[in-house]
């Protein structure tokens, strides 16, 4: 059932502000045709909301687990989240 839509949202710990993960991540999120935003939180973490495809969607949480290279990640929470219709794109919040 790959072809099956959902959506997750993610957050990720560790050193991952400063060291281009959102920018990393939108742009794995592209290529993956995934839609949604990443942001930093104000504790230190990453949020991501992510929607796609059920394959992509697990293969773009292994990679949130592991970031960029500059990334040091320690934890990841995720949490199905309800699928917004219409949301197109993958864009970066401040």
């Amino acid at each position: 059932m790959s072809d099956e839509v959902r959506a997750v949202r993610v957050f990720v710990s560790g050193r991952v502000q400063g060291v281009g993960f959102r920018y990393t991540a939108a742009e794995r999120a592209r290529d993956l045709e995934l839609d949604g935003w990443v942001r930093n939180l104000f504790d230190g973490r990453v949020e991501v909301f992510a929607q796609g495809s059920s394959a992509n969607l697990d293969i773009y949480v292994s990679w949130l687990d592991l970031g960029p290279s500059a990334a040091e990640v320690t934890g990841i929470s995720v949490r199905d989240a309800p699928l917004r219709p219409g949301f197109t794109g993958f864009e970066i919040r401040r």
